[in-house]
């Protein structure tokens, strides 16, 4: 059994307030995944909590576009979906925007992603606030989201290095730890299995060989950790406790 969180990284830099994936949702309308259907939690109050109104918000990238990364991208308001962060831009990979489109790729249909690009992705680019990037996209002098296909076609990490800082933002190229130690292994939601080995190499080496932080989307307990090289795969070097919303 893989235990995984459902969460949202709340960085600022350059005077901005930027937030990395936006969970499930609430209302949402989920019926592939039953724990994810209709949910009512406060994850709107758990922000403000940490300092931050929706009005706040700056920037939410979407790492890429499966349904517990975009949730909270909208709320339900008289009975529509409106852009929970009504100031913000959205960072969407192009790959994904298309790939997730159910008037495109009517197979979405009876699949986890089913609603996702209706409640989550097409209210929100309606709303003129949306920005689809692809290859890479620099965010700030601090933070470059970079593509890193596989899981699907858009998915994507933010990288970060300020001064002798490096971090990467890894979205879902890690689920569990079993696959620092052995990267071959992939989810079983990973479109292109071969892709999501190769990027999964890529930036863990390049984690090991800038010393940089890994903060994947999903990991229960750490939320971040540090790895080296062991042997053609990585081992954990250290762990690093982090709050997450």
């Amino acid at each position: 059994m893989v235990h995984a969180a459902m969460q949202t990284w709340l960085l600022r830099s350059e005077g901005r307030t930027i937030l990395v994936d936006t969970g499930v949702g609430n209302d949402k309308s989920r019926p592939a995944v039953e724990v994810w259907d209709h949910l009512q939690l406060d994850y709107l109050g758990t922000l403000a909590r940490a300092g931050v109104r929706p009005e706040d918000v700056d920037l939410v990238v979407n790492t890429h576009l499966h349904a517990d990364h975009v949730g909270w991208n909208t709320r339900l308001v008289d009975g529509a979906w409106v852009p929970t962060f009504p100031n913000a831009t959205y960072l969407m990979p192009r790959a994904d925007f298309e790939r997730w489109n159910p008037a495109t790729h009517p197979d979405i249909a009876g699949g986890v992603n089913e609603n996702v690009f209706e409640d989550s992705v097409a209210p929100v680019h309606a709303a003129g606030q949306v920005l689809l990037w692809e290859d890479s996209h620099t965010i700030d002098a601090n933070l470059r989201l970079e593509a890193a296909p596989g899981h699907t076609p858009g998915s994507s990490v933010i990288t970060l290095a300020s001064g002798s800082d490096r971090a990467v933002f890894a979205g879902d190229l890690l689920h569990t730890p079993l696959q620092i130690m052995e990267p071959e292994h992939n989810s079983c939601f990973c479109e292109d299995p071969a892709a999501s080995r190769a990027t999964r190499h890529k930036i863990l080496g390049r984690a090991a060989d800038h010393n940089a932080l890994i903060l994947p989307a999903h990991l229960a307990g750490h939320s971040a950790l540090e790895v080296q090289r062991d042997a053609g795969a990585f081992a954990i070097k250290q762990w690093a406790p982090f709050s997450r919303l």
